[in-house]
């Protein structure tokens, strides 16, 4: 069955986003190949397990836009031209949709064999009994000889292995090195701090431009707090993983006081833009740049259609600070019933040079060394800084998994910071207020 004729019988009515933050994108070169040094037994990469001759239907779920369903579903053809007995019933919707609907199907029990599984829920899933621990398959139906360890451990949990990384992404700068300019900056320091992201955002200002379009308040927040050798939650999942309110007062602050300054522009404004990449002031010549995944350079680049550029992050410590995050992970659940032909088909997923010419890098920097070799000829040249910046950030990240109640401890935050940037409520009020309801999500769960 063609890829157009599967779409119509499909008649999912559900919106199909575009690309999201932490999700996916991304390509690399040489040189990042050469830094996965550290890597699991055994050393050579072998084939997948042989794919038996009976009748196998699999169901795979996932998120995303129209362009992440294409492909996705022209490697589900591919693999099922390899192996005719294998049928793969998709499963996509955007991403708000496809998690009200895998909660009636985890109720249930009744979950597709393989599904695409976020950073932010995977520690629940797999807490909840409904993931399969993959180790078993590892170097056996999932070949993972080439893979980082410290790309493939941010798919443990509590030991277990409950989602295979799709692709990394590092969180950065995306700027247009020419506006950067006409606010008298000829570029952004290597190494940069705090301090100079305020002045130059002032700069950006008596420029009549915007800095950015401010910051995901959980992501950069916990970029901050592990800058200073803490965290957003502590180890256990507990409770947050900071005692110093001043730590939120002073980061929060910042942000707000530069909507205040006119450097980044008002809360009505960030609110009404939805996160549309041609509405950003990035794209119309009004902004300088945005904070965001590294997955999301390429459609950014194609959206400003200009020269654009990736600066790290600013510290002091951004070292210690960045982490790498996988954009999203395949997952077997605990209630398939061919749990090793799911896990061959994850091993496709990764291992395939011809599928993954298809995939692109989309759903982040491949974690396969080999992979990345082979994908990095064909990238555009946005995709090759992509790749680039990926690989120069990769050996300084560490893992990060959020723990269960995480989803609600981000909202809550995501509140809080556009109540700070309306003015509603004041961060020191905003930081007591986030620490209460937080620890008693947290310890709940």
């Amino acid at each position: 069955m063609n890829l157009k004729k599967r779409f119509a019988l499909l008649a999912v009515p559900l919106l199909l986003s575009s690309i999201l933050a932490g999700c996916g994108g991304g390509n690399n070169n040489n040189s990042a190949a050469a830094t996965d040094s550290a890597t699991n037994a055994p050393s050579e990469t072998k084939p997948a397990a042989t794919t038996s001759a009976e009748p196998v239907t699999l169901r795979i779920a996932w998120w995303g836009g129209d362009t992440r369903h294409s492909y996705t579903q022209q490697v589900i053809d591919m693999y099922e031209a390899k192996y005719p007995n294998v049928t793969i019933e998709p499963e996509y919707a955007s991403f708000d949709d496809y998690w009200k609907k895998l909660a009636p199907q985890a109720a249930a029990n009744r979950l597709p064999d393989i599904v695409q599984m976020d950073i932010s829920y995977i520690n629940q899933y797999g807490s909840n009994g409904q993931l399969e621990d993959l180790k078993p398959y590892l170097n056996s139906q999932i070949q993972v000889g080439d893979v980082n360890e410290n790309v493939l451990s941010t798919g443990v949990i509590n030991e277990k292995q409950y989602g295979i990384p799709l692709g990394v992404n590092v969180l950065g700068f995306q700027y247009d090195p020419e506006l950067l300019k006409k606010a008298g900056v000829d570029s952004i320091p290597g190494n940069w701090t705090w301090d100079q992201y305020k002045e130059i955002a002032a700069k950006a200002k008596s420029a009549g431009l915007y800095i950015d379009g401010s910051m995901a308040a959980d992501v950069f927040f916990n970029y901050y707090l592990r800058t200073k050798g803490l965290a957003l939650y502590n180890n256990d999942g507990s409770a947050l993983g900071y005692e110093d309110d001043a730590l939120f007062t002073d980061f929060f602050g910042m942000l707000s006081g530069l909507i205040k300054d006119g450097a980044v522009p008002t809360q009505d404004k960030l609110s009404q833009n939805k996160g549309v990449i041609e509405e950003s002031d990035i794209v119309k010549g009004t902004g300088i740049g945005v904070w965001q995944w590294s997955n999301q350079y390429v459609a950014l680049q194609i959206a400003v259609n200009r020269p654009m550029a990736l600066a790290q992050m600013p510290g002091p410590d951004m070292e210690k600070g960045l982490y790498m995050q996988p954009s999203m992970y395949w997952s077997v659940t605990s209630n398939s019933k061919v749990k090793e032909e799911a896990a061959k088909f994850v091993d496709f997923w990764i291992n395939d040079p011809e599928a993954n010419n298809l995939i692109k890098g989309e759903r982040g920097v491949p974690i396969s060394s080999k992979i990345k070799e082979s994908v990095s000829s064909q990238l555009t040249d946005s995709g090759k800084q992509v790749f680039k910046f990926v690989a120069d950030m990769e050996p300084t990240t560490s893992p990060m998994s959020p723990p269960v109640g995480s989803p609600e401890v981000v909202a809550l935050l995501t509140d809080l910071a556009e109540q700070m940037n309306f003015g509603k409520i004041d961060p020191a009020a905003a930081a007591a207020q986030f620490r209460k309801e937080a620890n008693a999500i947290l310890s709940s769960r």
